[in-house]
């Protein structure tokens, strides 16, 4: 008998939570500690879901690249205080959570720190961007 991946036990959680048929789906955190081809794969699930299924989805969860993919509108929290909300374009942009999540912004070019945040990686860490 074979033992599943982390990735494939993360879906056959969401699965069994889907056999209750819900009409609202809770995911906290679903790729924590997954690799990234593990992350594509549930996010892939999540976009089946919500089509195949049509019904929403309430995501906690720290992979920037994936919320930013995925949702349709972004709440962000720092310390447990609201600080942002609206759509990924939005939220990318908010100040707010630029210094949050990303420094004081005295030091980061703007357009650095839209694209960081929409891959979840601090702009000295964005493709193309000097060290």
């Amino acid at each position: 008998m074979g033992v599943l991946s982390y990735g494939d036990q993360k879906r056959v959680e969401v699965a069994r939570a889907l056999c209750t048929e819900p009409k609202l789906l809770l995911l906290d955190e679903p790729v924590a500690g997954m690799n990234a081809q593990e992350t594509d794969r549930m996010a892939e699930a999540v976009i089946e879901i919500r089509s195949a299924l049509g019904i929403s989805v309430v995501l906690v969860e720290h992979d920037m690249g994936m919320v930013m993919s995925l949702a349709d509108r972004v709440t962000v929290l720092d310390f447990g205080r609201r600080i942002a909300d609206g759509t990924p374009a939005e939220v990318q942009r908010d100040p707010e959570v630029i210094r949050a999540y990303l420094g004081s912004g005295d030091e980061i070019n703007p357009s650095e720190a839209a694209e960081a945040a929409a891959t979840g990686a601090h702009p000295s860490e964005t493709p193309g961007t000097p060290s």
